[in-house]
């Protein structure tokens, strides 16, 4: 068991990924051996989609693995135990125990001894139409929707899982009964993101008083999808702490506690609220 360090780092890795799994996990295990995690405990969150995009769902239904079980999962718990860092790895496909055509958006949380923590299932699935070269996007038709809320406790207090489309429901956050740090991996268009990212990534920190950890994708995909980028970090009192706009690597900001306890305690907003919800089937 690794011990607590007082330092603690928010790492947003920032990717355009694309259809070769072996690439993106390259690309992954050589961004995580830059980080220094000798004195410092370090959490770093990567993109929807990471492990493969821009191959289509059918693609992404034939190398979808059973939880606990695959090569994509053991290199993922390889890389967190090899560079010690907790590692939510964005999402990849996983076979779904309800429909056999279709797979999980899983989120999955490794410790840095490479357990795996826990498994979030992209709840909210973006089945929309955007004014942009894809135009129509229905996940619905190869992605089983999660019904799952999770938070995982870590050294930088609750940490609460969600991915892309999730960040536009208030209500999962409440549902998590106060988390200190959400992480979001995330796959914006650009129309979208240029339209709402920053706007909803500083809402969702003000009304949880939590830092946020955005990931996202960047770019144009081999698919002809375009990614929103602008990986960021905001602090509970809803500022930006730092951001990487349009290019790939790493957002880095340390998360500081007493600030957090502090804005808490100035503004007791999980005092005062009379509401919660629930997650509804």
């Amino acid at each position: 068991m690794s011990v607590t360090k007082d330092r603690l780092m928010l790492v947003a890795l920032q990717m355009t990924s694309g259809p070769s799994v072996e690439d993106n996990l390259d690309y992954v295990r050589n961004e995580l051996s830059e980080l220094d995690t000798d004195e410092q405990e370090v959490l770093v969150v990567l993109p929807e989609c990471f492990i493969c995009f821009g191959a289509g769902d059918k693609a992404l239904l034939s190398i979808a693995e059973k939880l606990g079980q695959g090569p994509m999962q053991s290199a993922l718990s390889d890389m967190a135990r090899e560079f010690g860092v907790w590692l939510v790895a964005g999402t990849i496909p996983l076979k779904s125990n309800v429909d056999e055509n279709k797979f999980t958006a899983s989120c999955l949380f490794f410790s840095p001894e490479g357990k795996l923590l826990d498994e979030y299932q992209k709840i909210h699935l973006f089945d929309v139409d955007v004014s942009d070269n894809t135009r129509s996007y229905r996940e619905s038709n190869y992605t089983q929707a999660g019904n799952k809320v999770c938070v995982v406790e870590t050294p930088f207090g609750r940490v609460g899982l969600a991915v892309c489309y999730d960040v536009r429901f208030a209500g999962l956050f409440q549902a998590m009964q106060g988390i200190d740090v959400l992480v979001l991996p995330s796959a914006f268009t650009r129309v979208t993101g240029d339209a709402h990212w920053h706007p909803l990534l500083q809402a969702r920190a003000i009304e949880n008083q939590c830092y946020v950890v955005a990931a996202g994708q960047t770019g144009v995909h081999a698919n002809g999808r375009e990614t929103h980028g602008h990986s960021s970090i905001w602090s509970p009192w809803g500022e930006l702490l730092c951001e990487i706009r349009k290019d790939e690597g790493l957002a880095m900001f340390p998360m500081d506690k007493q600030r957090l306890a502090d804005i808490r305690q100035s503004i007791p907003m999980s005092k005062h609220n009379k509401f919660r919800s629930e997650i509804v089937e």
